[in-house]
């Protein structure tokens, strides 16, 4: 069975895509649709192309029934979009945008786009290329696959017929979507909401649930008739919803019921729908609400569209396949009547503006809102067929020849295809209709004999709409020839009016006789006023001489002529009526002289003369009137004059404050008297530039008082916002002077590194992306305030400190001048002492330097030099001293006592025993230690210092070190001669320790002996742990945060084992130390 059924799916579909394609009809098509839907197998089975049992899941599923059936219709909606789009791919004359389908289309958002799966379809017929505002065909495909197109819109056809013959509960086989959609199978309490019969299971067993090939072709239309029974008792009955709605609009409440249309309508869908002469004796019963409810169920029909045969609902204007309109159609009973909806706004189909819901025809191009949109107008309007004086037979005259447009009901002629009016499609009248209604042959034979001796009158409302129609036509091609003349529309029709329907055109006419007719009111309307003005002084009776010349002055001053442009504004108006525009044209100037006269200018007669030469414009009035009163103000401006000073103690306020706002461009007039005020109080004694920058950054009067006073905190005075500068580094605000001062004397004075805040000392410059990006902004500060002999100072300081950074940057060790060194020798000269010195090594130069490196000459020199080998081991710290590790110059001094070292060429601060940086910014995690601080590694001889000389000598013998014990001869017994740097009243001076000698310790003081074998010990990279007793084991875990605990049930040897080895694993010695060349 379900080979058989697979086998007549296939035939079905073949034989319906072939007609989709070719030359088909489209009965054909349907009634294979048709066949297709009703063959009982599951979607999954029935459909190729199409995910159908997918998209009606994802659309579908639902709560309840109601939910169901409404996801549903959404879904046959925007299938029947999809529909159209494959018709047009296949159809033979496609439209001219079919490669593409735009995402900004509203009906494609509202259904297509609005359901799961709509795209996909899309991509089945084609349009697989992905673009920004849609979808389109790939560029390569010239034309699109008609066959793989025709199978696809088939499947999108059936599976909408069924999802109406489900919506419509008058499916044959609703089982396969039952078991897809459960919810499908809830019933609810109001009955089905389709106007279809259900069949019952019995009939749906007896009936054949497929018809063949043949059958299909030899009674296209049966798949399209209402299922009936020949016995009245196996009918379903349905229960009905009542709605007191408009069957036509959905709205407004039914006021009338029509025997003859079978139409419930609404007052206004009354008054339009029975407008036409057709309609007009068609006899309406007023009803109320519950008679409309006691004839609902027999009243409300069904219709077929005489297009493809489809059966609609009575509330449908437009067919849901092919989208024609109703036109005068029936059909059989309906059993039930749908559910009122609200329409809050619609879209006209003409002019796509969207409309109220309460109207009913369009707000912009007045067409009914149930109209379809109107074909493509032609460029040539067709010609409108000549009508003969006389009534012939088939001719105009003829009853037969006439047809009525069913939207806006103006009678046409058989010739023309399109409504005059409206521009639609006359409807093709059905072949059923002619067939059971033909034409009576006793009809026509009266009418023959009859024309001739009775000629029927014209229709009134005919002749009406065919003049107005021609005279519109007229009106818009001479506004159109007067466009391109230079006459706006407004003058043709006037001059329309006012020339009649002569031979002459509205623009010769314009052109030719305006002109004096607009000196004609120019001339009536000052006649007119000077009349009336004779009229009141002769009512008021005579009065004194004066009196006389001063009404003679007022009739001088109201009696000036009007411009022809005031009196062309006041000609159009009054629709070219001359004695109206007069009168208006008077009352359009005294109204602007009254105007003029508000804003100042009381002279009348003045500004009766400005308005006509200015045409009657306000704007160029006014500036002629103003252009006198401007005079001392451009003289004044052009003078070579300096501009005076503004007097704040100006007995006018008003004039001082329009100079503030002039001069200095306050933000409004509030502003200005603001600063006016701040300006006369007399406890502060503020300048003038002071107050205007400080009120064109605020309108608060107690913020502008503190900006005007903030105290310096350095000399302590109270200055303005703008007279004090601050850096980038900090919140601190001086004065300009000390600003300039402290700079001053830091650049001449002191180091490049002391150029810090005078306030705070901020920034902490140690830090070199922190120094490049401070001195940047502080380089723009300095070129403004400082004088240009210290400026250049600074930036000869800023160059030095940028060299310093240079790898080839050396320092001089006689004089401490520092250059820029490209050679590859190792004697090097100063350029501004002329001594020389080694380039690696950095100490003088010696001719027996020559040809031996830096190691080979200082062994030398220790077994050969006399004066060497008396300095003994303070000549070897002296070799070893302070090296910068900033600016790498080089100080010959020992690194004992206080370990933090301050560079005289840098200011760099650092410990001269690890080379780690001071600072009081850590960058350290889980640093507490607030102030100047370094961080010392294990080995640096901060820590190393405290150890005894023997536990130092210790360390070394175990790592098989040679070190010195005794007194090298020659040498000052008992005073150290190791040179150190001391800090003498304020001031630091390098000289001999001269402390006293111990005895093994080389002649050199406890102190610098402990030096002296830490040196030995960092240059060769001895760590210092394995001799740490628990409390320094404990105290360096603690310190470089090394996990110390202590295990469970682990003895004091394998506790402190473990952990050596895990600080020596975790925190390697120091990097920055200096070790072994």
């Amino acid at each position: 069975m379900a080979s058989t059924l697979s086998d007549q799916l296939e035939e079905v579909r073949c034989h319906a895509e072939a007609c989709l394609y070719s030359t088909g009809s489209v009965l054909e098509v349907r009634a294979g649709i048709s066949a297709m839907a009703n063959i009982p197998l599951p979607p999954s089975v029935k459909y190729r192309y199409i995910a159908a049992e997918t998209m009606i899941i994802e659309n579908g599923v639902n709560n309840n029934r109601k939910e169901t059936i409404g996801s549903l219709q959404r879904l046959s909606t925007a299938l029947n979009i999809l529909e159209k789009y494959g018709c047009n791919l296949t159809s033979s004359s496609r439209p001219k945008y079919w490669r593409a389908v735009k995402h900004n289309n509203p009906v494609f958002r509202a259904t297509v786009d609005a359901i799961q799966g709509g795209r996909a379809v899309l991509c089945l017929y084609g349009y697989s290329n992905q673009q920004p505002d849609g979808l389109s065909f790939p560029d390569e495909v010239v034309e699109p696959d008609i066959e793989k197109v025709a199978a696809v819109t088939l499947e999108v056809m059936s599976l909408r017929m069924e999802l109406d013959m489900l919506i419509k509960e008058a499916h044959p086989h609703p089982e396969f979507f039952e078991r897809i959609i459960p919810s499908l199978n809830q019933k609810d309490d109001f009955g089905p909401i389709s106007d279809a019969v259900a069949i019952p299971s019995s009939l749906r067993e007896s009936q054949p649930l497929y018809m063949s090939l043949a059958s299909l072709s030899q009674s296209p239309t049966s798949a399209f008739l209402p299922v009936r029974t020949a016995n009245a008792s196996t009918s379903t009955s349905i229960s009905t919803r009542h709605t007191d709605n408009c069957t036509i609009c959905a709205i407004f409440p039914v006021a009338a019921h029509c025997n003859s249309c079978v139409q419930w309508l609404c007052t206004e869908c009354d008054r339009l729908y029975h407008s036409s002469a057709e309609r007009a004796n068609h006899h309406r019963t007023v009803v109320t609400s519950s008679k409309m409810r006691k004839n609902q169920s027999s009243s409300l029909l069904s219709w077929h569209c005489t297009h493809c045969t489809r059966v609609n609902s009575n509330q449908d204007i437009l067919c849901e396949t092919c989208e024609r309109p109703r036109l005068a159609s029936s059909g059989s009973a309906k059993d039930e009547f749908p559910q009122p909806f609200t329409i809050t706004e619609w879209q006209c189909k003409s002019c796509t503006v969207l409309n109220a819901g309460s109207s009913i025809l369009c707000e912009v191009c007045e067409r009914p809102r149930l109209a379809t949109k109107p074909p493509a107008t032609p460029t040539r309007p067709t010609p409108t067929p000549n009508r003969p004086a006389a009534p012939v037979l088939g001719m105009p005259g003829d009853p037969d020849s006439q047809w009525m447009c069913q939207f806006c009901t103006y009678i046409n002629y058989t010739p023309a295809s399109v409504c005059e009016m409206c521009d639609l499609p006359r409807p093709e009248p059905t072949k059923m209709r002619v067939k059971l209604h033909p034409p009576s042959q006793v009809k026509k034979v009266p009418v023959l004999s009859i024309k001739p001796k009775d000629p029927p009158m014209e229709d009134p409302d005919l002749t009406r709409q065919k003049l107005m129609r021609e005279e519109g036509l007229k009106l818009i091609q001479l506004i159109r020839d007067g466009e391109k003349k230079g006459v706006s529309p407004e003058e043709v029709y006037t001059g329309l009016r006012v020339s009649g329907v002569g031979n002459i055109l509205p623009c010769d006419w314009l052109k030719a006789e305006l002109p004096h007719l607009l000196d004609q009111i120019c001339a009536t309307a000052t006649s007119s006023r000077a009349a009336d003005l004779k009229a009141g002084q002769n009512q008021n009776g005579t009065g004194t001489a004066e009196d006389t010349g001063v009404e003679e002055e007022q009739t001088r001053g109201e009696g000036v002529t009007l411009s022809r442009a005031e009196a062309k504004l006041a000609w159009l108006s009054a629709g070219g009526d001359t004695e109206r525009a007069a009168k208006q044209a008077l009352r359009d100037r005294h109204s602007k002289v009254k105007e003029l006269c508000s804003l100042g200018f009381t002279d009348e007669v003045r500004c009766q003369e400005v308005l006509r030469q200015s045409e009657g414009e306000v704007r160029g009035a006014l500036s002629l009137l103003q252009r006198p009163l401007m005079e001392p103000f451009h003289q004044r401006m052009w003078s070579d004059q300096p501009e005076p000073p503004i007097d704040i103690n100006h007995p006018d306020k008003q004039r001082v404050c329009r100079r503030l706002l002039a001069v200095y461009d306050l933000p409004s007039w509030g502003r200005c008297e603001l600063a006016l005020s701040l300006l006369q109080e007399r406890t502060a004694p503020y300048s003038l530039d002071d107050v205007v920058q400080a009120v064109r950054e605020s309108h608060d009067r107690d913020f502008i008082r503190r900006v005007l006073a903030k105290e310096c905190p350095i000399c302590l005075s109270d200055f303005p916002h703008s007279k004090m500068q601050s850096l980038t580094s900090c919140q601190c605000s001086v004065c300009c002077g000390c600003f300039q001062q402290h700079f001053t004397i830091a650049v001449r004075d002191k180091h490049i590194r002391d150029m810090v805040c005078p306030v705070c000392w901020e920034p902490d410059i140690n830090d070199p992306e922190h120094l490049n990006s401070y001195f940047s902004t502080l380089d723009i500060q300095l070129r403004e305030c400082l004088e240009p002999e210290v400026y250049d100072l600074f930036h000869k300081k800023l160059t030095e400190q940028a060299l310093i950074k240079d790898p080839k940057f050396l320092w001089c060790s006689h004089c401490s001048y520092g250059f820029i060194y490209d050679g590859d020798q190792l004697k090097v000269t100063c350029f501004q002492c002329r001594n020389s010195f080694c380039a690696q090594c950095k100490k003088p130069w010696e001719s027996q330097h020559g040809g031996l490196s830096c190691e080979r000459y200082q062994s030398w020199k220790r077994e050969n030099d006399p004066e060497y080998q008396r300095q003994g081991l303070a000549g070897y710290l002296r070799d070893n001293g302070i090296t910068c590790p900033n600016c790498r110059f080089q100080y010959a001094l020992s690194k004992g006592g206080c370990m933090h070292f301050s560079c005289s060429q840098c200011r760099y601060q650092f410990c001269s025993g690890c080379n780690n940086p001071f600072h009081t910014t850590c960058a350290v995690i889980h640093c507490s230690v607030t102030g100047l601080h370094a961080h010392h590694p294990r080995d640096c001889l901060f820590y190393l210092r405290d150890w005894e000389p023997g536990r130092l000598q210790a360390l070394l013998q175990n790592k098989g070190v040679e070190f010195n014990t005794d007194t090298p001869p020659g040498t000052q017994a008992g005073l150290c001669g190791v040179i150190e740097q001391k800090d003498e009243s304020g001031q630091q001076t390098d000289s001999a320790c001269g402390a006293q000698t111990q005895p093994g310790h080389a002649g050199l003081c406890e102190k610098h002996y402990r030096e002296y074998l830490v040196s030995l010990i960092n240059s060769h990279s001895i760590d210092p742990a394995p001799l740490f007793n628990a409390n320094e084991l404990g105290l360096a875990c603690r310190r470089y945060q090394v996990d110390d605990a202590r295990g469970e049930l682990e003895d004091d040897v394998t506790y402190y084992t473990r952990i050596l080895e895990k600080l020596i694993d975790e925190v390697p010695l120091g990097d920055k130390v200096p070790r072994k060349k």
